[in-house]
């Protein structure tokens, strides 16, 4: 059986987003019952969009 490139791009793209979806509702979970784990999460979030304006300027 022939399938097209394209076709496996959808297959790994849908792959993604199931796995994507899972996570944050695993994650959501696990925030809702730990408040100390939203804290730690929002602080590294923050530094993460630090890193990547960072590395943004850097490549201007």
């Amino acid at each position: 059986m022939n399938t097209s490139p394209m076709m496996n791009v959808m297959k790994g793209v849908a792959i993604g987003m199931t796995a994507g979806v899972c996570m944050g509702i695993v994650g959501k979970n696990m925030v809702d019952s730990n408040p100390k784990l939203k804290k730690k999460a929002n602080k590294a979030f923050k530094t993460m969009e630090s890193v990547l304006d960072t590395a943004q300027y850097m490549f201007r």
